[in-house]
């Protein structure tokens, strides 16, 4: 399908683009062997090689998903950017669980398992990644 190949075309530009910018990543001091340059080099000359193998093969034919598969890929897209903007008022542990649960919900579950699996994987991520692996992230607003 055509709709395959633009897609292909503009990917394949976005990631050109990607390698001279990751081209040009230099750090002023040396933490690592290598450096910071070979593993956003390597991750997108893998999206460029994607991009191409999707360009050269035969197109199969395309059925556009129906009115309420889009609507919830277009409630999926706003709730990930309201989780960009709130991440750092409302802290990494509350907007992760609100976004797994809602997450959860557009696959089906329930509301009382959405927000149970919601509540537990925000505090479970927060505590893996804050206290196990150090990595800080936000409380947010209401624990300051």
């Amino acid at each position: 399908m055509m709709s395959d190949r633009i897609f292909a075309g503009v990917w394949l530009l976005l990631c050109l683009g990607g390698l001279l910018v990751a081209w040009q990543l230099h750090s002023e001091y040396s933490y690592e062997p290598v450096g910071p340059r070979p593993f956003p080099l390597g991750i997108i000359s893998l999206m460029v090689f994607c991009s191409v193998a999707l360009l050269l093969r035969r197109p199969d034919a395309v059925e556009w998903p129906h009115h309420k598969v889009l609507q919830r890929l277009v409630v999926m897209v706003i709730v990930l950017l309201m989780y960009a903007w709130g991440f750092e008022w409302l802290g990494f542990p509350l907007a992760t669980a609100i976004l797994t649960a809602i997450v959860g919900m557009l696959f089906g579950a329930t509301l009382p398992a959405a927000g149970m699996s919601g509540a537990v994987l925000g505090l479970l991520l927060w505590y893996a990644f804050d206290r196990l692996l150090d990595v800080t992230l936000p409380l947010g607003a209401w624990f300051n």
